[in-house]
């Protein structure tokens, strides 16, 4: 039965990519795309109740169930908010039906490659499915065509197969540093395998090997100087793959960094992976807390953003413990829901305007209230104000960082109230300025949006125990 739970993640999402390549109309393969998004988070959601069964290639754990039903979960949400924002694409000529049939096949293939990178057993095979997501999202950033879509997405390329090919070799060292220990052939790829003889390998070739995993999946991660590629890729795309990018990508490849974290910290000759996601960390939610002042675009500055909130997330597994663990879990939870929900308001807020320049968009919560009032929540919640999920999480990142770090802790805080303050001064004049710009309602889904931020404030005033108890299961494996 397990197998088959396993099997029905990554095959739902296959057959429905080859559906909907060659299905014609709109309306059809929207919904398919929807229905296919929502079959794959109901078998993700039973994996808690079937005890999985893993082998040489698929696994497993509690670790990569709360990924994946977070991906999964987003996945089908972000699909039901696909469905209105393409159809004005679709009206407006900026797509047109034979791309139609290209971004949704590409949509279900990207769901297939992430969740196999979630559940692959195989550290091979993990980096393969890494792959295939990178490159359905480059095509996907380049759908409309257009000069600065073409641009970003080639930068993207570019990036992305240099990020994945220092990965490539970090795997490979891995291998290297298994094979005398293990033996050769798959065993030496099988993660289960490693994890439970890593105390044998090679400390030096796991060191290297650590350096250049944390550079490859690092620039998948979008930590900061790794970055230029994110920003780019989130301004020029569809909307709806921004959101997959922040709120889902970013964290599959934190996914496979956590895995090769895990192994490394049973060595204990080897270096303390600890201490460079620290550092990546502290630099990207720095730099990334800067960049904001200078933002001209709303999905630009959105992106810089996501690489803030990433930082904080690698920083807390980079300190590691129970209560930072469980901090790093929440924070990445709540950011994935807060920043695909911020840009669902922002997808149809820049189809109303006819524009992503801020400077062009004012007084939404007059001319466009709903959007206006939900982008604004959402931005309150991703600035950490209280009682929001994301106040609980960073309070928890800084109240673990405390003990063990004061003064990595301060420039943590620093970084933070530097994007606090950089987000509300950028987004002031948008929400409550004059009002600018086309007046039309948008002929929007609001669910989706309002579904993640309705979480998100549930996560800020009450944490069911069942969730705690999870959470805290994980944050003891990760060490």
């Amino acid at each position: 039965m397990s197998i088959d739970v396993l099997s029905a993640i990554l095959v739902i999402p296959a057959v429905s990519a080859a559906l909907l390549a060659i299905l014609p109309g709109y309306r059809q393969t929207a919904k398919l795309n929807v229905v296919a998004a929502l079959a794959t988070f109901l078998t993700s959601l039973s994996l808690f109740v079937v005890e999985p069964v893993s082998g040489q290639y698929l696994l497993v754990d509690d670790l990569n169930k709360v990924f994946i039903v977070l991906t999964t979960f987003v996945s089908f949400t972000t699909s039901v908010f696909s469905a209105s924002y393409i159809q004005h694409e679709i009206e407006t000529g900026r797509l047109t039906p034979a791309f139609l049939r290209f971004y949704h096949a590409m949509y279900q293939t990207l769901m297939f490659a992430m969740n196999l990178a979630l559940i692959a057993n195989n550290i091979g095979l993990m980096w393969v499915a890494v792959e295939v997501a990178t490159l359905t999202t480059v095509l996907m950033v380049g759908i409309y065509r257009t000069h600065e879509a073409l641009e970003a997405a080639w930068k993207y390329f570019i990036l992305g197969s240099v990020g994945i090919a220092l990965a490539l070799f970090g795997t490979i060292l891995v291998y290297m540093a298994a094979r005398p220990v293990v033996g050769e052939g798959l065993d030496g790829m099988v993660w289960s395998v490693l994890v439970k003889h890593a105390a044998q390998f090679d400390p030096a070739l796991l060191n290297v090997a650590f350096v250049f995993l944390l550079l490859g999946y690092g620039t998948k991660v979008g930590l900061a100087p790794l970055h230029a590629w994110l920003p780019d890729a989130h301004a020029e795309g569809p909307t709806p793959i921004s959101a997959v990018l922040s709120g889902l990508l970013l964290n599959v490849a934190l996914y496979a960094l956590l895995r090769f974290k895990m192994m490394l910290a049973v060595n204990l000759a080897a270096i303390a992976p600890g201490p460079l996601m620290v550092t990546m960390g502290l630099i990207s939610v720095i730099f990334a807390s800067l960049m904001l002042y200078r933002r001209r675009d709303i999905k630009r500055m959105f992106a810089y953003s996501s690489i803030e909130h990433m930082g904080i997330i690698v920083f807390a597994f980079g300190m590691g413990g129970p209560l930072a663990n469980f901090a790093g879990l929440l924070h990445m939870t709540m950011h994935s829901l807060t920043k695909s929900a911020i840009f669902f308001a922002v997808g149809h807020i820049a189809q109303v305007k006819g524009t992503q320049k801020i400077a062009d968009i004012g007084g939404l919560t007059v001319t466009n209230p709903v959007l206006g009032w939900g982008l604004m929540l959402g931005v309150v919640a991703i600035v950490g104000l209280p009682p929001l999920g994301i106040f609980m999480s960073e309070f928890l990142v800084v109240s673990s960082a405390f003990s063990h770090a004061p003064w990595l802790t301060v420039i943590l805080v620093l970084g933070i109230i530097i994007a606090l303050g950089g987000l509300l001064l950028r987004i002031g004049a948008v929400m409550f300025g004059e009002p600018k710009g086309p007046t039309a309602p948008a002929e929007a889904s609001y669910v989706p949006m309002f579904t993640h931020l309705a979480l998100v404030l549930m996560a800020g005033i009450y944490l069911p125990p069942g969730l705690v108890a999870g959470f805290q299961n994980v944050a003891k494996l990760l060490g």
